[in-house]
């Protein structure tokens, strides 16, 4: 199989990426249990295998701690430091004291250099959406008739004037993200 479109396609993602401060940001939001998770994983999967760099951005209503308790950025954080940043070869993490709940492009500096960002969570904030709905949950759809909803997501067949995905259906859908958000 020739690979030369492929590689030509990610070179210039790449540099289109590079020269851009913010990727593009689309939300995949749902209720408790409708599977986000789970389709933000098969999502970041697929796209890794396209040669998509992406990363993530998880709303947590409840808070969290990123460090256990005793381990070094812990006590730095429990003893006051605003800003903790851990550092190693391979991965940097950082918890930082906030005013506020910030929205998805507050945070989009973070991610500059990458293609794309999925967002999990942050139903109600102005930008893009992709919403998973299961019957199961017996919960009523969370964002139906928001003007931001581009997509379902869906083990019903739902008409909501928005194009419609099956649960397994991950490279139609990456398929639709990449021709919607990603610039190449």
């Amino acid at each position: 199989m020739d690979d030369s479109p492929l590689l030509t396609q990610n070179l210039a993602r790449k540099s289109a990426a590079a020269s851009r401060q913010v990727p593009p940001m689309v939300a995949i939001v749902g209720y408790s249990g409708s599977g986000k998770t789970t389709l933000v994983v098969k999502l970041i999967e697929e796209f890794c295998r396209r040669g998509v760099q992406v990363g993530t951005l998880k709303h947590d209503v409840h808070g969290f701690e990123m460090d256990r308790p005793g381990k070094d950025t812990w006590r730095h954080k429990k003893a006051g430091a605003a800003v903790t940043i851990i550092s190693s070869p391979r991965q940097i993490g950082m918890v930082r004291d906030v005013d506020h709940d910030h929205q998805p492009r507050e945070l989009a500096a973070l991610y500059s250099g990458l293609d794309l960002v999925l967002v999990e969570g942050f139903k109600r904030a102005a930008q893009p959406k992709i919403e998973i709905y299961r019957t199961a949950t017996g919960k009523a759809p969370a964002c139906r008739d928001d003007p931001d909803l581009v997509a379902l997501v869906s083990d019903a067949l739902l008409d909501w004037g928005v194009p419609r995905f099956d649960l397994e259906d991950i490279a139609g859908l990456a398929d639709f993200i990449s021709k919607r958000f990603l610039l190449v």
